[in-house]
């Protein structure tokens, strides 16, 4: 599956076509699976998607900690691999 990638400058926000043109690149992306082992995601999956654009890296990292990737020193979790 292609990677898709959307760069914003700092302090700025998406305007509606802009999220639009990116909640399509990632559609396009999601059908054009590179493996049939793996499943297509679900609308609801494709839902969950959000922008991942802090304004400080202090910021960042509280996100990373409330979804347990990093614990509260800033050591990176790891984690079995679920297979589905």
């Amino acid at each position: 599956m292609p990677i898709v990638e959307y760069f914003l400058e700092d302090g700025k926000e998406l305007i509606p076509e802009e999220e639009e043109e990116a909640r399509v690149r990632i559609q396009e992306a999601v059908s054009r699976r590179a493996h049939q082992d793996y499943p297509s995601l679900t609308e609801k999956q494709l839902s969950e998607f959000k922008p991942v654009n802090f304004s400080t890296m202090e910021e960042r990292a509280e996100a990373m900690e409330a979804a347990g990737l990093i614990d509260s020193e800033g050591k990176l979790l790891t984690r079995e691999p679920v297979l589905i």
